[in-house]
């Protein structure tokens, strides 16, 4: 792939592989409550890699099948618990960080995959992280982008801090709560998302899915804003983030970086949006300070969402990279 042109105005369609339908989908139970969506694309022969779609919640699209050669990889997506078309859609009974290493395990074994390269983005990366350090001996290779470390501080800013750019956003989200509560966003909007009446939860996670979306690009998409707002989306995105934020995302503090020395040894590319406003560099510039032999990708003018134009060609760029290593 050549350099941009300054000339020429680019779209993410100009990176992305095309479209591809799957080869095979399931449903795999993964308990007597919750079952797991997954899907098969690409070369059944292919290299394995599976992508861990963001949130935790956020589910997966067909879009997350294209930033893969399809001739080359044997792609795996999947919906994490409560997830996407995985059942039943928002449920936080044991919907945790270790529960869901545990799924992405038995996912592995379910295919008949021995080792697979683990490609996550956002609360994505998160989960790669962890399940990686859970399970180094089954990781090829790691994409990771717009990281998140799982920190109060990362909270903190998401909550409140993200004001600061987007101050506009932040109001209409604070907003649809009483001035009493405004202190503490998290557990109100948390008490809102669970409470059993649509009158009272979906409200709540529009306004908890409009304001994420609207943060998460350098420029204004309104389709990434539309698309969040759907109700099946924002009801499990805002409810299961929520819910990993009130529980500090199920992780001991600093566990990810404090055990990064067993996967030093992995090949990883971090590919990090300049102006990520939802998972600011800070955190990706940690994690690469922690991790040197991680090749460190900054996007110079790009926010936090995969579907920007940088972080797509960053990531293709990435996969394609990896070809020649996973040859061997």
């Amino acid at each position: 792939m050549s350099d941009m042109p300054a000339t020429r105005v680019w779209s993410r369609e100009d990176f992305l592989y095309p479209p591809i339908s799957p080869l095979r989908t399931g449903r795999l139970p993964l308990d007597a409550r919750h079952l797991m969506y997954w899907e098969e694309c690409g070369n059944r022969r292919g290299v394995p890699v599976v992508f861990l779609h963001g949130g935790p919640g956020g589910g997966s699209s067909p879009d997350h099948r294209r930033y893969f050669d399809p001739a080359f990889y044997r792609i795996i997506v999947y919906d994490q618990r409560g997830a996407g078309q995985s059942t039943p859609l928002g449920e936080l009974i044991d919907n945790t960080t270790p529960h869901l290493v545990t799924d992405l395990e038995n996912l592995r074994q379910h295919v008949g995959i021995e080792r697979w390269m683990v490609f996550g983005g956002s609360w994505g990366s998160t989960l790669a992280l962890a399940y990686a350090e859970a399970h180094p001996k089954r990781v090829l290779a790691l994409v990771l982008r717009g990281i998140f470390l799982c920190r109060p501080q990362e909270i903190r800013w998401f909550m409140h801090d993200m004001r600061t750019l987007f101050p506009e956003a932040w109001h209409a989200f604070a907003n649809h709560l009483p001035p009493e509560e405004r202190g503490d966003l998290l557990t109100h909007y948390y008490r809102r998302l669970r409470h059993p009446d649509p009158a009272v939860h979906m409200p709540a996670a529009h306004e908890w899915s409009r304001y994420e979306s609207s943060c998460s690009t350098l420029l204004p998409d309104p389709d990434l804003i539309a698309h969040f707002d759907e109700d099946a989306i924002a009801l499990a995105t805002a409810r299961i983030e929520a819910h990993y934020f009130m529980h500090d995302l199920f992780l001991p503090k600093d566990g990810l970086l404090t055990n990064l020395g067993r996967i030093r040894h992995l090949p990883c590319t971090i590919v990090q949006g300049r102006y990520d406003a939802v998972c600011p560099i800070i955190s990706a510039d940690d994690l690469h300070r922690a991790w040197p032999e991680a090749e460190y990708v900054v996007i110079p003018d790009a926010g936090h969402s995969a579907r920007e134009p940088g972080i797509a060609r960053g990531l293709v760029r990435a996969t394609n990279d990896l070809r020649t290593m996973l040859r061997r």
